[in-house]
């Protein structure tokens, strides 16, 4: 594997907010923003980079981990349209673009105009030291509907992109760690079925 210069942080921070100079990256390479609410999370999988990356990069994956993501389907263009879960049982859309596709390392995407929520970002995949699997990082960037009040009612129903990143990324932890994701004795839908 590549051997990766960059150390990520040990904590949340994002890795555009890190020490290292990463001034080599051409402007093309960076993510013109599309938000103005910035969220950083980092976990340490024991798995390969290269298996991880090519998980996520089939982006029909992800609703197996990301609990509000109702679907992501693949357009012409490396183009996608989401469709995703949002407060008080009402749904958001957007079409996402890929900006920078590096096999193994980096994904990122913008939202193209006219997205529910406005949102860009990136996600890494870097070597941990000692063996010890890979360092996934999300940084996202995006505008929060109905601002303040939107913000508060999201947390209210554990919808704020900040929550769920942290679980995200965890539940994808967990399931490319043990091929399962931990759910507790009865699922949302078998509670309903009651």
């Amino acid at each position: 594997m590549a051997d990766n210069k960059a150390p990520l942080p040990s904590d949340d921070a994002p890795l555009i907010t890190s020490k290292e100079d990463h001034s080599e990256q051409s402007a093309d390479q960076r993510i013109e923003p599309q938000g103005d609410t910035l969220v950083g999370r980092t976990v340490t999988i024991n798995r390969p980079r290269a298996e991880l990356y090519a998980f996520w990069r089939d982006f029909t994956n992800l609703p197996q981990f990301m609990e509000n993501v109702v679907s992501v389907a693949p357009m012409a263009e490396g183009r996608t349209h989401w469709t995703v879960k949002a407060p008080a049982g009402k749904r958001v859309e957007w079409i996402s673009a890929i900006t920078e596709d590096r096999p193994g390392e980096t994904i990122a995407w913008a939202s193209e105009d006219g997205a529910d929520v406005p949102n860009s970002g990136r996600i890494d995949f870097r070597d941990a030291p000692g063996g010890r699997g890979t360092w996934v990082s999300a940084t996202i960037l995006y505008d929060q509907p109905g601002g303040i009040i939107g913000k508060a009612i999201a947390k209210m129903f554990q919808r704020e992109p900040a929550i769920q990143a942290r679980r995200d990324l965890r539940r994808f932890k967990q399931l490319m760690e043990t091929g399962e994701i931990a759910t507790s004795a009865r699922t949302r839908n078998e509670q309903e079925e009651i």
